[in-house]
């Protein structure tokens, strides 16, 4: 199994980047895992967006779904547009994606523009979907609406975890435990008062620390901290080495 960082910047984007996207294959399957602003132009640097068979949502903030209208405005009228035979890769989402998405591309045009393009579904956390050759389970996080952490399983081996946004959590603990990677955010400098719904670099090699994972790769970070300082307040926490995420890089887990 591929993942390839299409996007991994917080609410605001860096300078030449796009928010959260990540896209996940395995032989003949693709799948993209949120679809932020800014990430589909970065996934046609990488796949033809036509070949995607599913697109997979953590939570309904703008920053993981914005780019749905540009995809579906490709995908409906688009050049290589086939009417008997569309494209309309599935699209999984949390539960009230179609009223949300509905009022997002109302603001453009036609407000069903979004289910139209793609085949929605909104998921049950408690199911386990199945792409191709790719396994999908869900479970809640602490966010500041419904958000989801996802486990991506290949067939041929290998356990990917993104923790999506979250605070601190001990359901993520649980639910990572034993991932061959764990992709955790770590957009904070510093916690917030009150209400959580983020962390810091060192809680999230805190949270991997105690998820036994074998790699931890740090998202959702903007380029205005300081990486160093990050990457080596995870790596203090969780006892090795720490990756942060950059656009168009590879990860085979």
């Amino acid at each position: 199994m591929r993942m390839t960082v299409l996007g991994k910047s917080p609410s605001w984007q860096d300078a030449g980047g796009a928010c959260s996207g990540y896209l996940v294959q395995e032989g003949a399957t693709s799948l993209v895992l949120d679809c932020g602003n800014g990430v589909f132009g970065k996934l046609r640097a990488h796949l033809d967006y036509v070949s995607v068979d599913a697109v997979v949502l953590t939570h309904l903030h703008a920053d993981h779904f914005l780019d749905l209208v540009p995809f579906s405005y490709a995908l409906t009228y688009g050049p290589r547009h086939d009417a008997d035979a569309p494209a309309r890769p599935a699209l999984h989402a949390p539960p009230g994606a179609r009223d949300c998405f509905r009022s997002v591309a109302g603001s453009w045009g036609s407000e069903d523009l979004i289910e139209k393009a793609f085949d929605l579904r909104e998921y049950d956390p408690a199911a386990t979907l199945e792409v191709g050759s790719l396994r999908i389970r869900f479970h809640e996080v602490d966010h500041f609406v419904q958000a989801f952490a996802i486990e991506i399983t290949a067939a041929a081996g290998g356990r990917l975890v993104f923790g999506a946004d979250t605070g601190p959590s001990d359901a993520l603990v649980e639910f990572a435990q034993g991932a061959d990677l764990l992709m955790v955010e770590a957009t904070l400098r510093a916690p917030e008062n009150g209400d959580r719904g983020h962390l810091t670099a060192a809680e999230a090699g805190e949270h991997a620390a105690r998820a036994n994972a074998a790699a931890l790769l740090l998202t959702h970070m903007t380029d205005e901290l300081d990486e160093s300082s990050a990457r080596r307040a995870a790596a203090a926490a969780f006892g090795k080495p720490v990756a942060i995420a950059r656009e168009g890089a590879v990860y085979v887990i």
